[in-house]
């Protein structure tokens, strides 16, 4: 497999253009069978897996699963910030830091899990009640310094996910 199937395992992220019904549907209902998805790969990786990265200077596992709890809670925290105030700034965070730090090398890889199910499960119930007009609220992101409305954050969060996902389906055949 060659590094750029590695960095990318579904390809880099594309963000539609336009948005249908059905096309929201299926982002979320992916969405909703991740954490059963990393679940089911992550809870069967070795010791020495979880330590294995799925490229030269990529993550390990445990830093995957870890930063996928972080970083959707970060996701769920930005759709509810816009849907409550009028285009907020959100907070950023740098993942790679986030990543290195004691917990999130940590084996002990459940308490993300839990984390990622719980949050994927609040994420995936806010986005099906939402209407139209709350999916074109906005928010405002720092470090690209433009508005991000919630269709757009929507796909980014099921591309993530999926992402990932491909990282650890990697590290489980090595």
């Amino acid at each position: 497999m060659d590094l750029e199937a590695r960095k990318y395992p579904i390809g880099k992220m594309k963000i539609p253009t336009e948005y249908s019904d059905e096309i929201i549907r299926v982002m979320i209902n992916d969405m909703q069978r991740l954490p059963q998805d990393v679940s089911a790969v992550a809870l069967k990786l070795t010791k020495k897996q979880l330590h294995t990265s799925y490229r030269d200077g990529g993550w390990s596992a445990i830093q995957i699963i870890h930063h996928l709890a972080d970083s959707q809670i970060h996701g769920y925290i930005r759709l509810k910030l816009a849907l409550t105030e009028n285009n907020p700034i959100v907070k950023t965070f740098d993942e790679d830091l986030w990543a290195v730090n004691n917990e999130a090398m940590t084996e002990n890889i459940k308490p993300s899990l839990m984390m990622l199910e719980a949050t994927h499960d609040r994420m995936c119930n806010t986005f099906s009640s939402m209407t139209i007009e709350e999916f074109n609220r906005t928010y405002f992101h720092p470090d690209s310094q433009r508005n991000v409305d919630l269709l757009e954050h929507l796909s980014k969060f099921h591309w993530h996910g999926r992402h990932h996902l491909g990282h650890l389906r990697i590290i489980s055949t090595l």
